[in-house]
């Protein structure tokens, strides 16, 4: 038992280092594209260029990263992309938009893809959202907006603060006037200070607390509800809590799906798995980087709820996978934007 047991142990040995080999062999020398569906500047860019910088360190033959950005259809270009032409030989990654993963769910005929064939590989970060308000509008809980009407910025009809809205009328019987047309989140926000409209559905956590700390500091804003990671920091109730009826429950956890996402990373279907597991080892050991996390803090990023690629494949398998009559009424409320 004792032969077999050391045996057992050697041909591990062998198997793991093997593989290690193989692919220091196979990435020495070579060069990573990674595709970001998003424009420079973006804080998805920012995210993809600080991984870029890190994880040769991480992979075995510390190949060169490449960051390209393709935007283009709120990031259904460069996620169509990686599923249908990009090459599959472990060459090729891709971060795209959050929300897009549930795309093909919501009944987006312009998505191409299947969300549970892509590689998942990890993210940096699960991000949460708010309902806020100035602090000027008369509604100070969420209880109020069902009585008094809130106009609400977004950039689009079809744009997540307006999908968000539509979600959170919907379920909690708000009175909410959306106005599209917004180029940028801090157009809209600067128009919220002006007072040309209450506030917005979806700004991130993450990205207040970055950008606009006073905000937070002096009251300038009021959040009505949260939804996406649970974040005991924020003085709002949290809104699946809110929810006491079953589909409104589901409708809720299929529409904040994606910021369970985070910043999604991803290889094209059909890799190798070998190569897959060698991305997603290096990405999970690079979340882990005291250098790396000090340069998240030094940036405001939120790298302190990070995801590996089995915990993702896991979070789209289970939302595929919810009541269809939840899944008819949030693509009900997607299509509402998509016809506007």
């Amino acid at each position: 038992m004792l032969r077999l047991f050391l045996l057992g142990l050697a041909l591990s040995f062998v198997v793991l280092t093997g593989g290690a080999t193989r692919a220091e062999d196979f990435y020495r020398g070579k060069q990573i594209n990674f595709v970001v569906s998003a424009d420079v500047g973006n804080s998805y860019d920012t995210f993809a260029r600080m991984i870029a910088r890190r994880l040769p360190k991480y992979i075995p033959g510390e190949p060169n990263i490449i960051v390209q950005n393709m935007p283009g259809a709120g990031g259904l270009r460069a996620t169509n992309w990686l599923y249908t032409v990009a090459p599959k030989d472990g060459l090729t990654i891709g971060m795209i938009n959050n929300t897009l993963a549930f795309d093909p769910l919501y009944g987006n005929k312009q998505a191409q893809f299947d969300a549970s064939k892509f590689n998942w590989l990890g993210t940096p970060s699960r991000e949460t959202a708010l309902l806020i308000v100035w602090h000027t509008v008369p509604v100070d809980k969420l209880e109020d907006a069902r009585k008094h009407e809130i106009v609400l910025s977004a950039s689009g009809a079809g744009s997540t603060p307006a999908f968000f809205a539509r979600v959170l009328s919907s379920l909690f019987d708000l009175k909410v006037k959306i106005i599209p047309g917004y180029k940028s989140q801090t157009e809209s926000f600067l128009a919220m200070e002006r007072g040309e409209n209450d506030g917005n559905a979806s700004p991130f956590w993450s990205s207040l607390k970055a950008e606009f700390p006073q905000w937070l500091t002096e009251k300038k804003i009021k959040p009505l509800v949260y939804y996406g990671a649970r974040d005991p920091e924020i003085a709002a109730p949290y809104a699946i809590d809110l929810l006491q009826d079953p589909e409104k429950r589901a409708i809720m956890e299929i529409a904040q799906a994606g910021l369970g996402m985070g910043r999604p990373m991803t290889a094209p279907p059909g890799v190798d798995p070998a190569k897959v597991a060698v991305l997603r080892a290096a990405l999970s050991a690079l979340f882990k980087d005291p250098d790396y996390l000090a340069e998240c803090k030094q940036a405001a990023l939120n790298c302190a709820t990070p995801s590996n690629g089995e915990e993702m494949l896991a979070r789209v398998q289970k939302i595929y996978a919810s009541p269809r009559p939840a899944v008819e009424k949030i693509s009900e409320i997607y299509m509402l934007g998509q016809q506007n």
